[in-house]
Formats: C-alpha cells, sequence, structure tokens
C-alpha cells in the first residue's frame, strides 16, 4: 500500500473510533457500543501501523457496515444527524483510501 494511501485509511480509522468513543460516550450499553463500534476501527488502525497486510481490506468491508450505521441514524434520528454525517464521510474515505492501491493496480498501464 502506497505511504499517502496507508496515512489517509489509518487518520480515518482514528477518527472513526474517535467519533464512535465520543458518540456512545454516556450510553446506556457503553461496553457493547464500544466492543461493537470503537474496538474495530481501533483495532485495524494498529493491524495497519504494524504492517498487516489485510488490514486495508477488511476496514473496508467493515466500513460498509459503519456506512449503513450512519445513514440509519441520519435518517431516522435528528439529535445524532450531525455525528452520522461525519461517520458517513470517515468510512467512505476508509472504502476510498483501502481500495486506492487495487483500483491504481487495476487500471494502470501494464508494462511490457
Amino acid at each position: 500500500m502506497a505511504p499517502g494511501a496507508r496515512s489517509v485509511l489509518l487518520l480515518a480509522l482514528l477518527g472513526l473510533a474517535a467519533l464512535y468513543a465520543g458518540w456512545f460516550l454516556n450510553d446506556r450499553h457503553w461496553l457493547a457500543t464500544q466492543l461493537v463500534f470503537t474496538a474495530p476501527p481501533l483495532a485495524l488502525a494498529i493491524a495497519l501501523r504494524m504492517g498487516w497486510r489485510k488490514a486495508g481490506f477488511w476496514a473496508c468491508v467493515l466500513a460498509l457496515g459503519w456506512f449503513s450505521h450512519g445513514v440509519m441514524s441520519a435518517w431516522s434520528d435528528a439529535g445524532t444527524r450531525l455525528l452520522a454525517w461525519l461517520g458517513i464521510g470517515l468510512s467512505l474515505v476508509v472504502i476510498f483510501a483501502g481500495s486506492l492501491p487495487g483500483l491504481r493496480a487495476r487500471f494502470s498501464r501494464k508494462q511490457r
């Protein structure tokens, strides 16, 4: 993975972890929300930093769920609409940054 895409992906994952940690800070089921929403992007950020090659792929897979959660929350709850839009934006950044190396490899000119 290119250093630029890796840095953007790392920052987006850390941003998602911080967003969800703050979003569910006073939730009645605090531990469950932290395990479901905050721990995965944080664990993937650590794995990415340690050089795990599949971290980008798994970040993209899980970002589809984070995106869906953001859309559902933005649509149904006016009180969390801003946080939901931030989650949508960060999950799209994760998907784009995680997919960029594969897109570059697929659509680059072939060397002969």
